[in-house]
């Protein structure tokens, strides 16, 4: 298990951010801890993957401020914020698919330059991952959904992330491979890695989080421990069919 702290890494204070004429998220607040797993969850359009985008840098924010290790992140891109350890393994995986899957881990290394460390990192995925071993010089493209969410975490856990962003990681895949892939997500959890973790399946997020916030239209309208919220009645209603 992950040794936790009271050092905020993540504070995002009255985020508010509009694209398309649309105010997607209207004032969010939330903070992330050192060694935390923290899980947010809502429904289909309530705001969460707009978050993840405005915290890493892929999307401009209005108002409000996010600050991590203790700075402002305002106007800075994606790839300087990568550098200093906050990476999104985004919803839809995204993986290099004409690549090998060596070549895609290798990727996720390009802001490093310790030759040593990172062939040590590529075994250590390996590790963490055996399927990819067993492919590893398989185009990605001909892998399945779940196999290339593997790869796409490892592909950001070579960046050696501070902050670990995880969107939506069990979208569209099979029952079983649900299963794996929070099985990884504990690993790399007990690993020490600090994970945000936005998930629709919201009994799965919240059954292994410290703790958890809800958001609906934008706003988070409910936070407490991951397993205080999954026994809340208006979690269970609203988001677990009960």
């Amino acid at each position: 298990m992950a040794e936790k702290s009271n050092k905020v890494l993540l504070k995002i204070k009255g985020l508010k951010v509009a694209y398309g004429g649309i105010q997607a998220v209207k004032g969010v607040d939330f903070e992330v801890r050192e060694g935390e797993l923290v899980s947010l969850i809502g429904s289909n359009g309530a705001g969460k993957t707009t978050t993840m985008k405005a915290i890493t840098g892929t999307l401009g924010f209005n108002d409000g401020d996010i600050e991590y290790l203790g700075q402002s992140i305002k106007g800075r891109g994606a790839w300087d914020l990568v550098k200093e350890g906050l990476v999104m393994v985004p919803e839809g995986r995204g993986v290099f698919a004409r690549m090998t899957i060596t070549e895609n881990l290798l990727m996720g290394a390009y802001t490093r330059n310790d030759k040593a460390g990172i062939a040590a990192d590529v075994e250590k995925m390996f590790n963490i991952f055996p399927r990819l071993r067993e492919r590893k010089d398989q185009l990605a493209g001909t892998m399945s959904g779940g196999e290339q969410q593997m790869l796409a975490m490892g592909r950001a856990l070579m960046s050696q992330p501070k902050v670990l962003l995880l969107d939506e990681p069990s979208m569209g895949l099979s029952p079983i491979m649900v299963d794996k892939i929070f099985e990884v997500v504990r690993d790399v959890y007990a690993l020490g890695v600090t994970i945000v973790l936005v998930e629709q399946n919201a009994s799965r997020a919240l059954a292994i989080a410290d703790r958890g916030y809800v958001m609906e239209s934008g706003l988070v309208t409910m936070t407490g421990a991951g397993q205080a919220l999954l026994s809340d009645p208006r979690v269970r209603a609203a988001y677990l069919g009960e």
